[in-house]
């Protein structure tokens, strides 16, 4: 995501999408029915879980997806901040995406990460030293059965001791999807992209979580009905 610009400035209606990849692009030649970047699902009627080998080479072609849309982010407006945001496999390619240049900040959501808790960059740990100088938010569901919470806060975790901006916030009772609380989790995540890429005020919450020591600040509840007071 890039910083808002005006109606005049988007691109003309004969420019390529971005959601449609060009020939030679990540990508392009994925067969139809793979996921997205961003839902954290597999081909059609075939789930995924943090344990499956294939969900865990995906992420990293969504990682060179995610790349690619930075990279024409950059063609296109020049040196704007970008904030990623995936779900699911996505949000494990917004992370290791993360250390394009171009990016302020990060979200993941119920990330599929890889269990290794090895030294970072080594026996296939999650890496995180290429997350110094960007906000982090991470959120998961405490029921999620398709990827283990923890080890999102174990990521977490080893990203803090690199990286101070970075929180996580815990959804109590929700799933893989968030969908139980989906407008506070659409509400957080709104609250910090502007934050992070418009310079404006974050709420009290994601002030506190970045504040906070671990690990208060990496396991923070996030409250039923959060948003509307914002609104």
């Amino acid at each position: 995501m890039g910083k808002p610009r005006p109606h005049a400035d988007a691109p003309p209606t004969d420019a390529p999408r971005l959601d449609t990849p060009p020939a030679g692009a990540p990508g392009a030649d994925r067969p139809p029915g793979e996921a997205s970047a961003g839902d954290g699902a597999g081909s059609v009627g075939e789930p995924r879980t943090a344990t499956d080998s294939r969900a865990r080479r995906a992420g990293c072609a969504y990682a060179e997806d995610a790349e690619w849309a930075v990279e024409e982010v950059v063609r296109r407006y020049g040196d704007v901040p970008v904030c990623l945001v995936g779900r699911g496999i996505g949000g494990r390619a917004a992370l290791r995406a993360a250390g394009h240049p171009a990016v302020a900040s990060v979200v993941a959501l119920g990330p599929v990460l890889d269990g290794a808790d090895g030294v970072d960059g080594t026996d296939d740990a999650e890496p995180v030293r290429h997350l110094r100088g960007r906000h982090v938010l991470l959120v998961h569901g405490t029921n999620d059965t398709r990827t283990d919470p923890e080890l999102s806060f174990r990521f977490a975790e080893r990203a803090k001791k690199v990286n101070a901006q970075v929180c996580r916030f815990e959804v109590h009772t929700d799933g893989h999807g968030l969908r139980g609380y989906a407008a506070e989790v659409a509400a957080l995540t709104q609250d910090f992209v502007l934050g992070t890429l418009c310079a404006r005020d974050l709420c009290r919450p994601l002030t506190d979580a970045l504040a906070a020591p671990p690990p208060l600040g990496l396991r923070m509840p996030l409250a039923s009905g959060f948003g509307k007071s914002l609104r």
